[in-house]
């Protein structure tokens, strides 16, 4: 267990985590196996989300040794499509269902990715700042907030005055003044703006000229995911700490992010959650595993909503992928342009500020 040290804040995430964590890729795969294993057997009735990305691939590979071995009963696996995803992954989904003699169930939301996108708003550089900036334009908060709070002597007294003047705000009160709701300071946790070096100035000066939102992502995936998970005892996803974002952020249904009951009475297994990109290099040359043809044609290093303005390589990964599929391309950057030029113009922004520092030091 890792100790924060004096004066810094760690998170769950990092303090609670389980020995194997630290473990070589071979150990640390025998005792997550080990773990699989013993849930399966006490949790026969699961399902397991497969986005045929790489952590997937790994995974389902993971559960198919774990329970041929042990006898185990079969897995439901199911493919979330949200209308707007790659053909090579599409494919992909077909081939692994072939490899290993299952079913993997495609299902389809009713609200898909450009309807959402329309309705609610643009993803923009992660889920968390999506949604920090959603509550506060829905809220109509003001960015001078953060000022207010952090020149204010007694900084508890102005984080109890803020909630009385915005009240039901509390997250974007938070997230604007980058502290907790008893008033402490917490800048460097990935629930606030400036998570994001130099968001809060670069947004000042520079306001968002589209709704922010991650709703996308609500309804083209987890609002179809509880639908399906329903009855099921136990569910299993490929969540991993070193993506970062919100699968890093503990939750109120876990703490060792790894096994864990909802409030709903399931089970929630997360095998990958420590395992870092070493390890599943590790995993990939040993056991011989063949990714879809986004990564081992088209070049990308991660998959997951194709095009999402989410990603910092989504217009870089949208280049990789325009000679192979062009009409997703052009599909994509119908869809979310607006975000990627505006993140473009952030990343300058950040650039130019993070060399004027290094030329002041």
């Amino acid at each position: 267990m890792k100790q924060a040290k004096k004066g810094e804040f760690k998170s769950r995430v990092y303090t609670d985590r389980p020995a194997y964590a630290d473990f070589e890729a071979p150990a640390k795969f025998t005792a997550i196996e080990s773990i699989v294993a013993k849930h399966l057997k006490q949790h026969p009735k699961a399902i397991c989300s497969y986005s045929g990305g790489s952590d997937s691939d790994i995974m389902i590979d993971m559960i198919e040794r774990v329970r041929k071995e042990f006898d185990l009963p079969e897995v439901k696996y199911v493919f979330f499509n949200t209308g707007l995803e790659m053909a090579a992954t599409r494919n992909h989904v077909k081939e692994v269902a072939e490899k290993y003699g299952v079913e993997i169930a495609t299902v389809r939301p009713k609200i898909g990715v450009v309807q959402a996108t329309r309705k609610y708003g643009l993803p923009f550089v992660s889920k968390i700042m999506s949604s920090g900036l959603e509550t506060v334009q829905a809220k109509n908060i003001p960015l001078e907030i953060h000022d207010e709070y952090w020149n204010a002597e007694d900084k508890a007294a102005k984080r109890r005055e803020l909630k009385e003047r915005y009240p039901k705000s509390e997250s974007a009160i938070n997230f604007l003044c980058c502290c907790n709701s008893a008033g402490e300071p917490r800048p460097n946790i990935q629930l606030v703006i400036n998570s994001s070096a130099y968001m809060l100035d670069f947004i000042k000066e520079n306001p968002i000229p589209f709704k922010v939102s991650n709703k996308c992502c609500t309804y083209c995936k987890k609002n179809v995911a509880h639908q399906v998970q329903k009855g099921f005892e136990m569910i299993i996803t490929g969540e991993r700490r070193d993506e970062g974002g919100m699968r890093s952020v503990p939750r109120s249904d876990n703490t060792s992010l790894c096994f864990t009951e909802t409030a709903d009475g399931q089970f929630r297994l997360r095998p990958l959650y420590y395992v870092s990109d070493t390890d599943k290099a590790w995993y990939k040359e040993y056991y011989k595993i063949r990714y879809s043809d986004a990564y081992e044609v088209y070049g990308f290093t991660r998959t997951g909503c194709c095009g999402c303005s989410i990603s910092s390589r989504a217009v870089e990964d949208l280049e990789k992928l325009k000679p192979y599929e062009p009409n997703l391309y052009k599909a994509a950057w119908n869809v979310f342009g607006e975000s990627y030029r505006y993140r473009q113009k952030y990343n300058e922004y950040r650039h130019k500020r993070q060399e004027e520092a290094k030329a002041k030091k």
